[in-house]
This record gives C-alpha cells, structure tokens and sequence, in this order.
C-alpha cells in the first residue's frame, strides 16, 4: 500500500512538532501526492529553501514512495500569527 495522508502527519509531527500542520493527498487516494502546509519554530531562522529541505528530509522514507510533494507553505509561529492577523483583516467577498 501506498503512503497515506496520516503516515505523512505522523513523521512530520515527530520530527518537525509543528504547532499547524495540514497534510492534503492530491492523489486521489493513491498516495502519490501531496500539498503540505506547516508551522514549525524549527523553521526559525532558515531560508524557505532550508525549511522546504526539512521537510523533504523529514519525509525521507515516505518520498520513495511520493511522486509529487507541493509545500504551500512552510512558516515559523510568528510568521503564521501575522498571516492570520492578515487574512482577518482582509474585507470580505459580497459574491
């Protein structure tokens, strides 16, 4: 059987501790793909490249079996609390 969503959350959480982490199968349920979305004071400090490379070694096993890994993003704590404060104070979409 392929990699599934919960062994990806499951090894990022255990190596990265992210304090948000949500993990999507853009396979279709083969477990080929995936976008990532990550919090992680691990991230502080590093280049986005540096982080993105965290979370490919973190995922070091799983990637012989992934064909496709999109990470959205990849933000420390406080980077997220900004881009939350940000999006509340977006106005809202009348469509």
């Amino acid at each position: 059987m392929g990699v599934t969503k919960e062994i990806v959350e499951s090894s990022l959480t255990s190596k990265l501790n992210p304090s948000h982490l949500e993990v999507i199968d853009t396979s279709g349920g083969c477990g080929a793909s995936f976008a990532i979305e990550i919090v992680s004071e691990q991230f502080a400090g590093k280049r986005l490249l540096e982080r993105h490379r965290m979370v490919n070694a973190a995922l070091a096993e799983e990637m012989k079996e992934i064909h496709a890994l999109s990470i959205k993003k990849a933000l420390t704590s406080e980077q997220w609390k900004q881009k939350q404060e940000s999006d509340d104070n977006k106005p809202q979409s009348l469509a």
